[in-house]
């Protein structure tokens, strides 16, 4: 198998829902009122979600990802007729508590202990990014934690993209993107990050601009690419 490295990394900037945090628990953590629903609203929830966020940008009606949050919320719990008092706001609030995935915060800290520049850049609001960060324990762990309300469109545009690179003061070409959406790998690639598509859900490859430079199945696999010292991984 072809060994997979990524020479001249200073950056490595993360997607944050469902790359490090687990947009599943929130629904998951309710299935004492949700029962086996649970997992049909998650995703009815998560794909609304990311469709208003495109629907807005097309449409020049941005609103931040707290709204459009709720708004999908609203809908999938109309759609599958569920009614429970107290359930949305419930919801809501455990969407700022998301857990993450297993290997996440090992993975974070050992690139942070070999000096890797960390970053998040999401769709989410500052609030909602620092609440899910504070109560995962990652306070310590990043440079910056980016949200597209500095530049007020959501992702894939590319001034998301360009704001990491802005922020960091690293030349895009030296900054690794990891996503576990495909669309958002291949767009992070297309404005010229080097980009590593976290595909942990299996998903078919993207017919859009541009390949990303390589695939993983999640962030464990990270740090031999990025990181010199470390032997390489293969593909």
């Amino acid at each position: 198998m072809e060994k997979l490295q990524l020479d001249g990394v200073e950056a490595c900037v993360f997607d944050a829902y469902g790359t490090l945090f687990d947009f599943n628990s929130a629904a998951l953590a309710a299935r004492d009122v949700l029962g086996d629903d649970w997992l049909r609203l998650s995703e009815l929830w998560r794909q609304k979600q990311l469709q208003y966020t495109w629907l807005r940008g097309l449409a020049g009606r941005h609103a931040d990802f707290w709204q459009v949050t709720g708004d999908a919320l609203d809908f999938s719990l109309a759609t599958l007729n569920i009614d429970q008092p107290g359930l949305r706001e419930r919801l809501m609030d455990l969407y700022l508590h998301l857990g993450t995935y297993p290997e996440v915060v090992e993975t974070l800290r050992q690139l942070k202990a070999a000096g890797m520049k960390l970053a998040i850049l999401s769709n989410g609001t500052p609030a909602m990014l620092a609440a899910v960060v504070s109560s995962s324990g990652l306070d310590d762990v990043f440079d910056a934690v980016l949200s597209v309300e500095d530049v007020g469109v959501f992702k894939p545009h590319p001034a998301v993209y360009r704001l990491a690179a802005d922020t960091l003061q690293v030349a895009p070409a030296a900054i690794c993107f990891l996503s576990s959406n495909g669309w958002d790998a291949y767009s992070a690639k297309a404005f010229g990050f080097r980009v590593l598509w976290c595909n942990r859900f299996g998903q078919a490859a993207e017919r859009i601009p541009a390949t990303p430079d390589g695939e993983i199945e999640d962030l464990a696999a990270l740090p031999p690419i990025v990181l010199p010292a470390l032997p390489a991984t293969t593909m």
